[in-house]
């Protein structure tokens, strides 16, 4: 990726603009009439913003491989549409889109034909749309530019303070607050206007080309979602019941032990001797296994009864890409490299190979069907109020381990790469307890990306 912070910003403000665009248009031709697509009271749709970002970041280096860029974008859009429907659903408890009517549907989030498109417009954008906007974004003098991008996002604040207040139903406070109340009000009427606009425009001209072409609507939107049914009184005193908070955390925990053991037999069996597979420097814990166990958890419960091969086809594709996208993230983040394939057969840029992307198949099919079920039940057998005590004790070391886990890699990219000495307390501290030697020990395959 050669795009600079500046030029993300851009991307993320104009494709939310194009998303909203697009998207009003798409409505207009579907239900012959204006319809607010926007989660936001402006035109614009921040999802479509976010997603151009992350396709530029994790796919740009998949430029030149049309199919590989193809199937990194459905499957990223995939992920992001899981996540997005998931955590709006769980913080304002309403479904914001349910495709669980469509054929081609996963737990009511995604729809796979969509699926499908949002892959071939990462095609389209990283190869065609990128370029133009980019080129356009060096027309603007980068002072005006970085001036009218800090207005832009204190609007986009304003208004998403706006309209989260409003979901929330105390619009009496809202309306105390007369500057987020008047801006949110002036954007809500400006987007009808342009909509209004393009719907307009959109349904004249098709009466032009198609005077016998009758649009209307397909399919009408649900606009609440029914209750979930209620779990027995019985479940609710169960610690860590189904696939909840609780029960994630003591997966991660458990994923990332399991994972550093089985790493280090297999470095055992393959080279004979014992390495380190850890992620963090303290505990033998590997961070990658313990995120990977919580995703593939929290996509595959719901089909944790369907079949082995259904699970298998997604485990390959959702393990292969999170391990390129944590291969990306490090060298980002750390300007390290922790894994490189680029020796083994059927690799795409070293991150990832095809025969560990089978294994992570396979590991799912064996986590979700044997493993998983073994440890949920013990999980659920723990006190509730010693369970959680537990399970907050897990995230807080997690979390503070992989913090210093992350100074100690950054101070060693800086040792190497600008030979940086030591300027203050943290670094001199960092250098004294994790010098070369020991990140050697910790991260034995680690090399610098200069």
């Amino acid at each position: 990726m050669n795009e600079t912070f500046y030029q993300l910003m851009w991307f993320f403000v104009l494709y939310s603009f194009l998303g909203w665009l697009f998207a009003t248009a798409a409505a207009a031709v579907r239900t012959k009439k204006f319809v607010d697509v926007g989660f936001l009271y402006g035109p614009y749709c921040p999802s479509y913003g976010v997603s151009a970002v992350v396709f530029t970041i994790f796919l740009s280096e998949l430029r030149e491989s049309v199919f590989f860029l193809f199937l990194g974008g459905a499957i990223l859009s995939f992920v992001m549409t899981f996540f997005t429907g998931f955590l709006l659903e769980k913080i304002f408890h309403h479904k914001w889109w349910d495709y669980s009517r469509r054929k081609y549907h996963f737990s009511g989030y995604v729809n796979l034909p969509y699926t499908a498109l949002w892959g071939a417009l990462a095609v389209l954008m990283i190869r065609v749309v990128n370029p133009i906007l980019k080129d356009a974004t060096l027309l603007i003098p980068k002072t005006i530019g970085g001036i009218l991008l800090i207005i832009l996002g204190v609007v986009l604040i304003i208004d998403l303070a706006g309209t989260v207040t409003g979901i929330l139903k105390i619009k009496s406070h809202i309306r105390k607050l007369s500057l987020v109340y008047q801006v949110s009000e002036n954007l809500q009427k400006t987007a009808d206007m342009m909509g209004e606009g393009v719907t307009k425009w959109i349904l004249k001209h098709l009466e032009k080309a198609y005077p016998l072409l009758d649009v209307r609507t397909i399919l009408k939107a649900k606009l609440e979602r029914e209750k979930e049914i209620k779990k027995a009184e019985a479940e609710a005193d169960v610690f860590a019941a189904g696939c909840g908070f609780y029960k994630l955390v003591c997966i991660f925990f458990l994923g990332a032990f399991l994972g550093d053991v089985i790493e280090t037999i297999f470095c055992y069996m393959k080279y004979g001797v014992i390495m380190s597979r850890s992620s963090v420097v303290f505990g033998p814990f590997s961070i990658v296994w313990g995120f990977g166990c919580v995703l593939l958890t929290a996509i595959l419960y719901q089909y944790r009864n369907r079949s082995d091969r259904f699970i298998f086809i997604y485990g390959t594709l959702l393990g292969g890409a999170y391990e390129y996208i944590c291969s990306v993230l490090s060298e980002m983040v750390f300007g390290t490299v922790f894994w490189d394939y680029s020796k083994i057969p059927f690799n795409l840029g070293g991150r990832i190979n095809l025969l560990y992307c089978f294994f992570w198949g396979f590991a799912s099919v064996i986590w979700m069907k044997g493993l998983y079920p073994f440890f949920s039940k013990w999980i659920e057998k723990l006190p509730k109020k010693a369970g959680k005590i537990l399970a907050w004790g897990f995230l807080i070391f997690m979390t503070l381990d992989m913090a210093l886990s992350g100074l100690a890699m950054s101070r060693y990219s800086e040792r190497h790469i600008q030979g940086k000495k030591a300027e203050n307390r943290m670094e001199r501290f960092l250098d004294d307890h994790f010098p070369d030697k020991r990140i050697k020990e910790i991260y034995p395959h680690v090399k610098i990306v200069k």
